[in-house]
C-alpha cells in the first residue's frame, strides 16, 4: 500500500509539474499585457504592481481588430469548409475503393506530409503571383492544398472502422454515392471532423509565414500579420504586443473549450486500421 501511494503522489506530482510548465507562459503573457513597458522588463515573471488595462484598447486599435478579425475568420473558416468536404470525400473513395491504385494513392498522400511547406514555399508563391491569384483566395487555395494531406489520413482511418455494410444498406434503399456519404457516412465522422476542423483551425489562425508572402493589400491582412505593426525598426512596444496576443488567441481557446471532448477520439479513430 505504501509503494501504491508513492507512486500515486509521484504521478500527482509530475502532473502538477507538466501543467503548470505549460500554464505558466500563458500567466506571463496576460500578466505582461497588463504591465507598462517599463515593467515588463523589471518585474518579468510576477504579477503587475499597477495594471494598465489600456493597453488593450490601444492593442485594439492598432490591430485594426475588427477588421482583421474578420480576415483571419474568413479564412480560416472558408479553408476549412474546403478541407472538410474535400478530404472526407477524398478519403471515403480512396477508403471504399479495395484497388492497388486507390492504395498507392492514400499512401503517397501520406508520405506528402513529410514534405517540409518551406521547400515550395517560395516556387508555389512565386507561381501564384504569375497567375495573380495571390492574397485571401490564392491564401485559401494554399492551405486547403497543405493541409489534405493530414486530413485524408485522419479521415481515411476513422473511414476503415466503419463497416461497409451501411453503405451496401443505403444503396438497396435507393441511395447514390454521393447521398450516402453525406446522409449515412459523414454524420459518423462528427468527431474527426471535429479533430480535422480544430487542428487546422489551429494552425491557420496563428499562421504568419504563408500569409505575409501571400497578402500584398493592407485591408486584407489578418490578425497574425497586424501584429507584425508593434515591431518596429528600432523599438518594440511589448506591453501592446502581449496585450494582442491575448486578444489572438482568445477566439481559437474558446473554440477549443467548446469541442474538445471530440479531439481525442477523433484522432484514436483516425490513427486505427489505417
Amino acid at each position: 500500500m505504501t509503494r501504491e501511494k508513492t507512486h500515486k503522489w509521484l504521478v500527482i506530482i509530475l502532473g502538477v509539474m507538466i501543467t503548470v510548465s505549460w500554464i505558466y507562459p500563458f500567466f506571463i503573457i496576460f500578466f505582461g499585457s497588463l504591465k507598462s513597458r517599463a515593467e515588463i522588463f523589471t518585474n518579468t515573471i510576477w504579477i503587475p504592481e499597477t495594471f494598465v488595462p489600456e493597453n488593450y484598447s490601444r492593442a485594439y486599435e492598432g490591430l485594426e481588430y475588427g477588421r482583421s478579425f474578420l480576415n483571419s475568420l474568413f479564412i480560416t473558416t472558408s479553408s476549412i469548409i474546403i478541407i472538410v468536404i474535400f478530404s472526407s470525400m477524398a478519403a471515403y473513395a480512396l477508403a471504399r475503393n479495395k484497388s492497388k491504385i486507390s492504395t498507392a494513392i492514400y499512401f503517397f498522400c501520406a508520405l506528402t506530409m513529410l514534405i517540409p511547406f518551406q521547400s515550395v514555399m517560395i516556387p508555389l508563391v512565386s507561381i501564384f503571383g504569375q497567375i495573380d491569384f495571390l492574397n485571401r483566395f490564392g491564401l485559401i487555395i494554399m492551405n486547403w492544398g497543405f493541409a489534405s494531406s493530414m486530413s485524408i489520413f485522419l479521415y481515411y482511418g476513422a473511414m476503415r472502422s466503419i463497416s461497409v455494410s451501411l453503405d451496401e444498406a443505403a444503396y438497396l434503399d435507393g441511395g447514390t454515392p454521393f447521398q450516402i456519404f453525406w446522409r449515412v457516412i459523414f454524420p459518423i465522422l462528427r468527431p474527426t471532423t471535429v479533430t480535422v476542423v480544430i487542428l487546422n483551425a489551429i494552425r491557420l489562425w496563428n499562421d504568419f509565414l504563408l500569409p505575409s508572402l501571400v497578402i500584398n493589400q493592407e485591408g486584407m491582412r489578418t490578425i497574425p500579420l497586424r501584429m507584425y505593426y508593434f515591431f518596429g525598426e528600432y523599438t518594440v512596444q511589448w506591453e501592446l504586443a502581449l496585450a494582442g496576443l491575448v486578444l489572438a488567441i482568445v477566439p481559437i481557446i474558446v473554440l477549443y473549450i467548446f469541442i474538445q471532448r471530440y479531439i481525442v477520439e477523433g484522432v484514436t479513430k483516425g490513427a486505427v486500421k489505417t
